[in-house]
């Protein structure tokens, strides 16, 4: 269905001072955080909505990896689309795209963000919301 993603270009730095203030290796994991973040602020877009696409370009296989099917999954989901929807990579970018600003607002709101109490306190959040 599709081979690549790309952030907005203002997301292009984003990624590579979020990644290097978290210290997380490999730009792909906020990449990920920043879609699971953005999917549990129950957030829905149009696919009207998407921003440009000039920035950090992910392959889906970097993305994803092999958790691909579960991603999907909760796309279709959150959104009551099939697997086949032409607009799921455009849900993908959007919630990638917004996820990056969510995180990146929190930093800004607070620079003395560790990085791991950061995320363990949001999936702490998340769980406590679906329990």
């Amino acid at each position: 269905m599709f081979s690549q993603i790309k952030t907005s270009n203002k997301n292009r730095e984003i990624v590579s001072e979020l990644t290097r203030k978290f210290n997380l290796g490999a730009e792909n994991i906020i990449a990920r955080i920043a879609i699971g973040y953005s999917l549990q602020s129950g957030e829905k877009f149009s696919p009207i909505d998407v921003l440009d696409s000039g920035g950090k370009e992910y392959s889906k296989n970097v993305l994803f990896g092999s958790y691909y099917p579960i991603y999907e999954a909760l796309f279709c989901t959150h959104y009551q689309i099939n697997s086949n929807d032409k607009d799921l990579p455009r849900y993908f970018k959007m919630h990638l795209d917004h996820g990056l600003k969510l995180i990146y607002d929190d930093v800004m709101d607070n620079p003395n963000l560790v990085g791991f109490d950061y995320i363990f306190d949001k999936i702490e959040k998340g769980l406590n919301e679906i329990c």
